[in-house]
């Protein structure tokens, strides 16, 4: 991924907000989406997220690690195209890239969720 199209165009950039790095559609790859729901963390990450139509600010997730590990999970997320990433003010709110997962991936997203769902409900009871 090269710096000049690392990121997409966001009207809140435009605004004077820092601007973070996304990888565009057509450089999302399987391999990269994988990687990253394949940790524990990021999975509660992203399945908090689809549990919403909102953006979320990352200091409302409750994770069980510290605040710079936290940092790199969702640094992780953002970079293989799983969510989107802006500044609302000083907070950074997250929120998930189905159309793009789901337009190049079709059913992977809600195949995972699923299995993860499954996956809680066998070790919860």
């Amino acid at each position: 991924m090269t710096p000049a199209s690392a990121t997409t165009a966001d009207p809140a950039t435009a605004a004077g907000s820092r601007a973070l790095a996304h990888p565009a559609r057509e450089e999302i790859r399987v391999e990269g989406v994988l990687h990253a729901l394949s940790d524990p963390v990021r999975l509660r990450i992203v399945r908090q997220l689809a549990g919403t139509a909102d953006q979320l600010a990352c200091s409302t997730f409750d994770l069980p690690v510290s605040k710079s590990t936290s940092t790199h999970h969702f640094r992780v997320l953002r970079e293989s195209g799983v969510i989107h990433q802006t500044y609302r003010g000083t907070a950074k709110v997250s929120g998930l890239r189905k159309d793009d997962l789901g337009a190049l991936f079709p059913g992977l997203l809600d195949t995972v969720l699923a299995a993860a769902d499954r996956q809680a409900e066998r070790l919860a009871g």
